[in-house]
């Protein structure tokens, strides 16, 4: 008889079907973390005057984290989230327009395809918020990695929570992430860093104010959404 493993930890991985549009919104802090600790070393006089591409926005959490820092950020996704232009960044015209950044949390899925992109219509760099295995891959290590490989690896030291098609400051997690940065202007030796703990002095109340649109959820979600409301009426 096998025991299933029903912990905390492993029940909090992130799993998704293969028709799903992963929406897992990233924590404002953690798009913050990257600039602060990863690229351009937070400096605002670097990146004041640089335009960024947020090719996966969802309901906005990361592209409008980034127009802190950023002169012009553009934003889109393939559905319609209430925020951005709808618009699948895979058919993207590579010589339409190009941007100094291109950073994103892709979906899992399509991440290669996306990293691809990016770095074609890219002047200055890209980065991508993935999970720590991404880069474990024999086959992206022949596809990416040894013909392209990024200037950064920056692992989080602390874990980053995402539940999906909302933001929780409660949420837990047993998933590792880390970004991967491709820097133009710098040396091209990989470099292995790590975000130091940082959540405390980069999050911030309002960050989970605002009741954003997150997109397309399952008849089961809604109804225990309902349940959930009506619930609270009782007591």
């Amino acid at each position: 008889m096998t025991n299933q493993n029903k912990s905390h930890a492993v029940m909090a991985q992130r799993s998704e079907a293969k028709d799903s549009l992963d929406n897992f919104p990233t924590p404002p802090w953690a798009t913050r973390a990257l600039v602060e600790h990863v690229i351009e070393r937070g400096n605002a006089r670097f990146l004041s005057s640089m335009s960024c591409l947020e090719p996966a926005c969802g309901a906005g959490h990361m592209a409008k984290t980034l127009a802190e820092y950023f002169g012009t950020v553009s934003a889109s996704d393939i559905y319609s989230y209430g925020y951005g232009k709808v618009e699948n960044f895979l058919d993207r015209d590579e010589n339409s327009e190009e941007f100094d950044w291109v950073i994103t949390n892709p979906p899992f899925k399509y991440a290669e395809e996306f990293i691809s992109k990016a770095l074609k219509i890219s002047n200055r760099g890209v980065a991508m918020l993935v999970r720590t295995v991404f880069i474990e891959s024999v086959g992206r290590y022949n596809r990416i990695f040894s013909k392209n490989p990024p200037q950064k690896f920056a692992q989080f030291s602390e874990r980053v929570p995402m539940v999906k098609g909302r933001l929780d400051k409660k949420a837990s997690t047993a998933t590792g992430y880390s970004w991967i940065v491709w820097e133009k202007n710098i040396s091209p030796e990989p470099r292995l860093l790590w975000v130091p703990p940082c959540r405390k002095s980069l999050e911030r109340e309002e960050d989970y104010l605002e009741d954003l649109s997150s997109g397309p959820v399952s008849e089961h979600y809604e109804a225990s959404l309902k349940l959930e409301a009506t619930q609270k009426t009782m007591f």
